[in-house]
């Protein structure tokens, strides 16, 4: 009988079906069915989200898979050589481990793009991905794949802004990225590290954080006092500066302010310089373009 194909984003056990199974060298068309395979003919998954399989846990599942077997067949997909892994890749490593020389696997007529957000949702599911594996994994989608963040979000069952966040996480430096793969901090803290541009501020603001065991919202308020200090130090600076301008300099920025109805700045070096008109919508430039070019 074969089992009709359902969709990706509304959870795993909607991919196997309830059937008994089969030997591994049977001659029948073997998608969406359950087979015995030999263990060596599965290779891991190019594309598997997860970077790191943590030894303790492994270890738990090596005994449990001894004392009674895979209670959940691994999903693959054919290839030439074999089968490669969809979904269950820490299944099979504990199998390995355990002596298994066949285990149950739901075979799949997936495409690559199918069996990379399968292969994600399984973690996502269970949980087993850090927030970084998760954010290399939506980035996998979207570069390799050329999905938007709304077809992911559509394919795994997550939000838009959900995806969009946890996908910023990768532009923090590597430090402060192992810090959340390690769990020093949480992906709440690097999204409100985000505001920060300086490197060595960030760097300072996570052992603040790790030292003082800070939440996320006593983190935010942290990050925004700083922003708030370096506005007003900037600020000041630009008063400074002003009141060493040459007076000349000053007398042309406030005839071109009255003339161009909006703020002229002139920064003038000891060869060129240059004028820095500000508009505030399209309609503002249009006007200002109007005036100049009477």
């Amino acid at each position: 009988m074969s089992v009709k194909k359902r969709g990706l984003g509304k959870g795993l056990s909607a991919l196997i079906p309830d059937e008994p199974l089969l030997d591994f060298n049977t001659n029948e068309d073997v998608n969406d069915k359950v087979l015995l395979v030999d263990i060596f003919l599965i290779e891991p998954n190019r594309d598997q989200p997860r970077r790191e399989f943590d030894k303790d846990s492994l270890n738990e599942l090596v005994e449990s898979i001894k004392a009674h077997g895979i209670l959940q067949p691994i999903i693959v997909k054919k290839t030439d050589m074999g089968y490669e892994i969809v979904a269950g890749e820490r299944r099979w490593r504990a199998a390995r481990e355990a002596g298994l020389k066949q285990v149950p696997a739901l075979v799949k007529e997936l495409s690559q793009i199918e069996s990379s957000q399968i292969a994600l949702i399984e973690n996502i599911q269970r949980e087993d991905l850090n927030p970084i594996e998760e954010a290399f994994a939506y980035k996998n989608l979207s570069e390799k794949y050329k999905l938007t963040q709304e077809e992911i979000s559509q394919a795994i069952g997550k939000s838009r802004p959900y995806i969009a966040n946890t996908m910023r996480l990768l532009n923090l430096d590597e430090e402060v990225i192992n810090l959340i793969v390690k769990g020093d901090i949480s992906s709440g803290h690097g999204r409100a590290l985000l505001s920060i541009e300086d490197k060595e501020i960030r760097l300072k603001l996570c052992k603040t954080i790790i030292e003082n065991n800070l939440n996320v919202r006593e983190t935010e308020k942290l990050v925004k006092d700083i922003l708030n200090k370096k506005n007003k130090d900037n600020t000041n600076v630009k008063a400074k500066e002003r009141l060493k301008k040459d007076p000349t300099i000053l007398e042309i920025e406030e005839s071109l302010r009255k003339i161009l109805g909006t703020k002229v700045l002139i920064s003038k070096g000891s060869n060129k310089g240059k004028i820095e008109i500000e508009y505030y919508n399209d309609d503002d430039l249009d006007r200002i373009l109007e005036i100049l070019s009477k």
